[in-house]
């Protein structure tokens, strides 16, 4: 059966008290909108329709950034989720399989949980996911027999009975799409805050002799993000279930809950991550590599065997190759490190490629940009870089060749030669005695001359 997501993501947000819209608010580094579209994206869908409203040219180019099949319609008014829906009506003209309803500020919706929705189709025609509430407050409540929905009840409506019940409304839906559309049309607006609500679909589905169900799952999936505290217990919660993932996947995190983690983070088995490391978007890193305390990674690709840090900065475009070592207060950008490369001190390479075993001294720079543009630094392989050399690139040092201390290098460095570009030190002898008598003297008379 073919699937098509109906995304809500039209909402202002006025609790979050922003000028963007509230799907484009994130968490782990990715919009709300991406963590809502890559739960439904397990289902392989045919279509993918987002309906925004708010801020809606910013919200159409996130959702395409993810999902670039993503149809993109407009709510130009706000008037309540079933008519939010009825908006994907001519998206999904010529569609013919099941829709399921999505919320762009409700980002945890998981796989396995819309799977089983797609299953619950084959005996209901609409299926509602539920989730039992600790405190199911002012939720909407279904009531249920078994599996079997028979109605939604909105808290102001319930019976004292009906409060009772735990099992809770999420508003995710699924049914036949043109099914779907059906029962949409029959949804009224009278009530006291004259909109649509997709919840009547289920009591007209009903009344139709249609059947309705419904599948559970656990209230944490159900989070949705509507003000800043909802957001910062969104991070949270999504930082605790990755870091509980990773160590079941023979990651060792050893202050876990001093990690932070992308939404798209990769770590191999064995790595070993100490305290405080920030893990940006687009971060892979292979088995058995350490990353050590206080290190901030961000596009950037760490091999097998590699350490770094601590106190190391990785940003996009760096590359490390099997046991490299990049040590304290080294920044890498776009530059890839060859096998056994060591940059252990205080230094920074950018747009620069590294051979085999070289070995940079403390305090080098990899002076790239000329305020203009960007220039690239090419070391050979076995190369010694001494410490506190200034690379002033485009430039080349060969294989086998080495750079004196305090150099700055302006020209390429042949394969096996020794560069030195310092000015000659000049030594005059008793000059800072005679100096530092001079200076006191003057401090004696108040600074003054």
């Amino acid at each position: 059966m073919s699937t098509a997501l109906i995304v809500l993501a039209a909402g202002k947000g006025t609790r979050m008290m922003s000028d963007r819209a509230k799907v484009l608010h994130e968490v782990a580094h990715a919009p709300l909108l991406w963590h809502a579209l890559r739960g439904g994206m397990a289902l392989d869908p045919e279509r993918i329709v987002v309906v925004a409203g708010h801020e809606a040219e910013a919200v159409a180019a996130s959702a395409q950034d993810y999902a670039p099949d993503a149809q993109v319609v407009i709510q130009a008014e706000q008037r309540g989720t079933a008519h939010a829906v009825a908006q994907a009506r001519d998206a999904l003209q010529g569609f013919d399989g099941d829709a399921i309803v999505l919320y762009g500020d409700t980002p945890f919706i998981g796989e396995a949980t819309l799977e089983r929705m797609a299953r619950a189709r084959a005996t209901h025609d609409v299926v509602v996911l539920g989730f039992e509430a600790d405190d199911p407050a002012r939720y909407g409540r279904l009531v249920a027999d078994g599996d079997t929905l028979e109605r939604i009840v909105e808290y102001k409506d319930a019976t004292e009975a009906e409060r009772a019940i735990t099992l809770s409304n999420s508003g995710v839906l699924a049914a036949d799409a043109a099914t779907l559309m059906a029962l949409i049309d029959a949804v009224s607006d009278d009530n006291a805050s004259g909109e649509f609500y997709l919840t009547d679909v289920v009591q007209i589905a009903r009344g139709r002799g249609l059947s309705a169900g419904v599948v559970r799952c656990d209230e944490a999936e159900t989070m949705g993000v509507n003000s800043r505290a909802d957001l910062a217990r969104a991070e949270a919660a999504f930082q605790a279930r990755a870091r509980a993932l990773l160590l079941d996947e023979g990651v060792t995190l050893q202050a876990p809950e001093t990690v932070m983690l992308a939404w798209d983070t990769v770590i191999g088995r064995d790595v070993v991550v100490e305290p405080n490391v920030v893990f940006g978007p687009h971060v892979t890193v292979e088995t058995g590599a350490v990353i050590r305390a206080f290190s901030h990674l961000e596009g950037c690709h760490v091999s097998r065997g590699a350490v770094v840090g601590p106190y190391a900065r990785l940003r996009p475009g760096a590359e490390l190759a099997e046991d490299v070592r990049v040590g304290n207060f080294v920044e890498i950008k776009n530059a890839q490190l060859a096998e056994g490369v060591k940059v252990n001190h205080l230094s920074y390479i950018g747009d620069a490629e590294i051979g085999e075993r070289t070995n940079v001294g403390a305090g080098t720079i990899t002076c790239n940009y000329d305020g203009v543009f960007k220039h690239r630094t090419v070391i050979g392989r076995d190369v010694f870089v001494g410490s506190d050399t200034m690379l002033v690139a485009p430039v080349t040092l060969g294989d086998g060749s080495m750079t004196a201390s305090g150099s700055t290098i302006t020209e390429d460095v042949a394969p096996g030669a020794l560069a030195l570009g310092r000015a000659r030190q000049v030594t005059k002898p008793g000059f800072a005695e005679k100096l530092f008598s001079m200076l006191r003297a003057r401090k004696a008379r108040g600074g003054k001359d």
